[in-house]
């Protein structure tokens, strides 16, 4: 169970030091939970304190009654947390196969890698001995990157929008893979405005409000109530948002 206690952070700014979280506790113990919200919220923020790439101004952050809070990003991914970036990085000269192995620590048998990255869309034939570099489109090196986290196998896997550079078909797939792996125990935290991910079955979902953070039903969510208004009745709100006579 992951716990946060009196968390806050301030940043450094032009203008002196910002409040962007602001006394935040919370107990997460389910195996899906998804955080959304308005944009400069303090979602990114969150994930990144979690996983212990900035530290926090104030509070305690908890992994199963122990306290991470000194422990590096490297440690804390060695240990028990995998983080997984907005824009994933490019490692010139490293190919797929190499990325997953040392994701996962230790060697793969190449059925296994193979079976990895089908799992998040891609064809191993075509990719395992590929570069990651910029040959790749983002949402290809969106996916091998998720394909690392799911060969990590952490307790605690962290997304950061990873819906950015996904089509809507290949954010159900990932669903479904979430899906999988919490059901055999994994847990994974996923900042999203996607009304896809966000309705991952039994999530438990929070959302950002001026630096704090509250429970919301899926169905309360901004993404969920646009994209329902939107499907709904797309002329009417296309009419409303070009200031034109419906």
């Amino acid at each position: 169970m992951l716990e946060l206690e009196h968390i806050s952070f301030e940043a450094e700014g032009e203008a002196g030091k910002k409040e962007i979280l602001r006394d935040i506790s919370l107990k997460i113990d389910e195996r899906f939970v998804a955080i959304t919200g308005p944009n400069g919220g303090g979602k990114s923020t969150l994930a990144k304190l979690i996983a212990g790439i900035d530290a926090p101004s104030a509070g305690r952050i908890l992994f199963d009654g122990a306290d991470i809070a000194s422990l590096s990003v490297t440690e804390r991914a060695g240990r028990v947390i995998s983080f997984a970036f907005q824009q994933p990085v490019h490692f010139k000269g490293l190919t797929v196969k190499d990325l997953v192995n040392i994701a996962a620590g230790k060697p793969m048998s190449v059925s296994d890698i193979c079976d990895i990255l089908s799992e998040v869309g891609l064809c191993a034939r075509e990719y395992i001995d590929r570069e990651v570099n910029s040959s790749l489109s983002g949402g290809e090196l969106k996916r091998i990157e998720i394909a690392t986290i799911l060969a990590r196998g952490t307790q605690l896997s962290i997304f950061d929008e990873p819906e950015a550079a996904l089509s809507p078909q290949r954010q159900l797939t990932l669903l479904i893979n979430i899906y999988r792996c919490a059901q055999e125990g994994a847990q994974f935290i996923i900042v999203s405005h996607s009304p896809i991910l966000l309705g991952m079955p039994d999530a438990e979902i929070f959302s950002f409000d001026n630096g704090t953070i509250h429970p919301c039903q899926y169905e309360d969510t901004d993404s969920y109530v646009i994209t329902k208004t939107f499907v709904n009745n797309r002329q009417h709100f296309l009419n409303q948002l070009l200031n034109e006579e419906p």
